[in-house]
């Protein structure tokens, strides 16, 4: 069990969503003696933003000083426990996150959709998010000469849009 990454969730009362009360700073304490994170969560208050629709959760999370749910935080805080980041995968039919420890490079991102992808992996085509957001369209992203074309040793970055080619 000690072997193993640990990350640390404390439920917090609604008057104290910061975490600053004496019992989470003991949680803080023994977290950081562990090397681990601390979330600090209002199950109370989580459970009745789950149940509202999009427009009223955003007020009701800015109306207590919360930028997203808890979900998002614990999410992105086990990612980073477990060392790993996403990458995307987009066509027409669906778009697809693909969880890769970091670090991983394109033939090691393209073997998790496939081991035959990593085997046969010839090159990966990328763009960012970014990118998709200032032209709209994957095509516009490679007329405006955004799109990169990169080879094995290319490192994945967390966020990358990803088209893998490979040959079998």
């Amino acid at each position: 069990m000690t072997a193993k990454p640990i990350l640390f969730v404390a439920n917090v009362d609604e008057n104290d969503l910061e975490g600053q009360s004496e019992l989470v700073q003991k949680v803080r304490a023994k977290a950081a003696a562990a090397g681990a994170d601390v979330v600090c969560v209002c199950a109370k208050l989580e459970a009745e933003i789950a149940e509202l629709d999009e427009p009223d959760r955003t007020e009701m999370l800015q109306s207590v000083g919360l930028a997203e749910p808890a979900l998002n935080q614990i999410a992105r805080a086990t990612y980073r426990t477990l060392g790993l980041q996403s990458y995307f995968t987009a066509g027409e039919k669906e778009v697809r996150a693909w969880p890769v420890p970091i670090g991983a490079t394109g033939p090691q991102a393209a073997g998790v959709i496939h081991s035959d992808f990593e085997r046969g992996f010839i090159r990966v085509e990328v763009y960012s998010l970014e990118d998709l957001e200032t032209y709209k369209s994957e095509k516009e992203i490679r007329q405006a000469g955004k799109l990169r074309v990169e080879g094995k040793q290319y490192v994945m970055q967390d966020g990358d849009i990803c088209h893998f080619l490979f040959n079998v």
